[in-house]
């Protein structure tokens, strides 16, 4: 509970006590380490922002319009190569993340029941989740070296005397499992009463950890993670964003190359539709996470917010919004290509299409990620330094960190709160403009010239301006959860 964390900050200062006290006053019940809790509003000139951002995502289209395509075609076919890697360190890396993984199960046992002080919650919720996943859309495929599915899945493969797995996984399958999979993930981050319970996400964790590593066993690990497992299936797509490629030039190197962000979209091949629903149910549980807390949101179904009853009294209705806000979005999606290859003369072509623009939606969802989850991480993450030094409560120190003083206080006062907001402000915008540029210029390969890409993306390009709109407005909405 957060009173150990009390009592272990009591020991460093009054001035801790003291914060640790605020804190309590302030949270009913349990106090909890998710990485969507959002402590204060922005109250800022909103307005303004919300106008400037839609004009920025038009105006990008507009001059696209007019722009020769060739050029943004060129650009993104550009790289640097940097010569090659080996590709021994792989083994060595997912080893050395499965070992971090059974310590913090171990930790989420043995260790405090309080998540601000135990490390399984703060790594599995603010560092995986958030700081991993913008590694990933920054540099490119950091996670296809720390799977730590990949040594256990060799160690298993080589005692069966199998190099593959004993079947195919099959085509028609498509992306089902990694949907399936990933709402459930979703379920369990946002609608489940416990989620940073250290003991029930550690017994969530071995069950997710085992039933796809048997998955692996039967169709192989290359498959699997490919289509199956939803966490591998978002960071291989996530990697495609970033600035770094890799790819195989031999059976123990890797080629290194650098190219410009959202580069590797424009060449991804277009994604069968389990594939496309999968990418939007990544962005609109990211979407309703921040809905679901909103004033707004609440006082539609009659909710006090200042009067919040518990997550475990609307369980049914959070279920009901995270398919409702994926049912909206997919169905705008698809409405707005349909809609734009009826306009470019090729009303035939509206599932090939949704595959190759579905790639143009990555740059939002790690704009959004990274909008909505920066607070949780600059504050989680000091947490997760303390925690991991005594990963027990025991009086640890591991790394030296253990005595570290939480910096709530950084994202407090008119100055930090107005760089917080520009900084979750222009990631939203940013990433809808070179959302713009990436499905323009994946539109252009589609249909061959300027007019045809430019009439195809109008109603894709009013989407994403009003999904700008709807990021600025969750951002500046007060919350009651």
């Amino acid at each position: 509970m957060a009173i150990e964390r009390l009592g272990r900050l009591s020991r460093r200062g009054p001035a801790a006590a003291g914060y640790t006290l605020a804190l309590l006053a302030l949270m009913p019940g349990q106090a909890f380490a998710h990485a969507a809790d959002r402590g204060h509003v922005l109250l800022l000139p909103t307005g303004h922002y919300l106008v400037g951002g839609a004009a920025a995502v038009i105006l990008t289209f507009i001059l696209l319009a007019f722009a020769p395509p060739q050029a943004l075609d060129w650009l993104a076919r550009k790289r640097l190569a940097l010569g090659s890697v080996p590709v021994w360190p792989r083994l060595l890396g997912s080893a050395a993340c499965l070992l971090l993984v059974c310590a913090l199960v171990a930790a989420g046992f043995l260790g405090s029941r309080d998540p601000l002080s135990n490390p399984l919650p703060l790594m599995v919720w603010t560092v995986f989740w958030v700081g991993l996943t913008l590694v990933q859309g920054v540099t490119g495929n950091f996670w296809w070296w720390i799977d730590p599915w990949y040594a256990p899945w060799r160690a298993l493969a080589a005692i069966a005397g199998r190099k593959e797995g004993f079947v195919a996984l099959p085509v028609w399958l498509g992306y089902w499992p990694a949907i399936i999979l990933f709402f459930a993930f979703a379920w369990f981050e946002l609608i489940y009463p416990a989620p940073d319970d250290p003991e029930r996400l550690a017994v969530a964790l071995i069950g997710y950890f085992l039933t796809n590593l048997a998955a692996m066993l039967v169709f192989g690990h290359e498959q699997w993670s490919r289509r199956g497992e939803c966490l591998s299936v978002f960071m291989h797509m996530i990697a495609r964003l970033g600035v770094v490629e890799t790819g195989p030039t031999a059976d123990t190197r890797r080629s290194v190359a650098l190219c410009l962000p959202g580069a590797k979209l424009v060449n991804a091949e277009p994604l069968p539709p389990s594939g496309t629903l999968f990418l939007l149910l990544a962005l609109g549980s990211v979407s309703f996470d921040g809905l679901m807390r909103t004033f707004f949101w609440l006082g539609l179904f009659g909710i006090n917010p200042l009067e919040f009853p518990g997550r475990s009294a609307v369980i049914g209705l959070g279920t009901f919004g995270l398919v409702a806000t994926f049912a909206v979005l997919a169905l705008g999606f698809f409405s707005a290509v349909g809609l734009g290859e009826r306009l470019a003369g090729a009303a035939g072509n509206m599932l090939p299409a949704a595959g190759a623009l579905v790639w143009s939606i990555i740059p939002i969802s790690m704009a959004y990620h990274f909008s909505h989850y920066l607070a949780a991480l600059v504050v989680n993450g000091q947490y997760a330094l303390a925690a991991l030094s005594d990963p027990l409560m025991n009086g640890a120190d591991l790394f030296g960190t253990a005595g570290l003083h939480v910096q709530a206080g950084v994202l407090m006062g008119a100055e930090r709160a107005w760089m917080l907001w520009n900084l979750q402000a222009g990631a939203i915008i940013g990433g809808h403009v070179l959302a713009v540029l990436v499905a323009h210029t994946i539109a252009f390969r589609l249909h061959g010239s300027t007019r045809a890409a430019a009439r195809s993306q109008a109603p894709l390009a009013v989407l994403m301006v009003a999904y700008t709109v709807f990021g600025l407005w969750l951002l500046s909405s007060p919350t009651g959860a």
